[in-house]
């Protein structure tokens, strides 16, 4: 039976040793999964600071388009004034050179009744 126990002796030590190296495996493993879990929520982190930094961005985004729209409009209706202003000038500009020929017909001596009494006296 001395064989059979040194046998089994034997095959005991191979397994402590074996479970040994499973253990050692186990733990080499555990501290990579720390390591991973520890990198997973750092990673988490800087997502969740990333979706509020993106959250905000996109809601400053949308204020200055909202200020860009309503710029763009102002500067249209101020184009559309302009030449409204610019077409009435020249309008008003028509009429008054009108007025002015006008006027300068009506005062002109010559077209008048007087002016032409002034002149007949002068050829006499």
């Amino acid at each position: 039976m001395s064989g059979t126990g040194a046998a089994l002796r034997g095959h005991h030590a191979a397994l402590q040793e074996g479970l040994s190296e499973l253990r050692a495996r186990r733990d080499e493993l555990n501290g990579r999964i720390q390591a991973e879990e520890a990198e997973r929520g750092r990673l988490q982190a800087r997502i969740a600071t990333l979706s509020r930094r993106l959250s905000d961005t996109s809601e400053n985004l949308a204020g200055l388009r909202s200020t860009r729209a309503h710029i763009d409009r102002t500067i249209a209706e101020m184009d559309l004034a302009s030449g409204e202003i610019l077409d009435n000038s020249q309008t008003l500009l028509d009429v008054l050179k009108k007025e002015m020929r006008d006027l300068g017909k009506i005062i002109d001596p010559q077209n008048t009744s007087l002016g032409q009494r002034i002149r007949r006296q002068k050829r006499s």
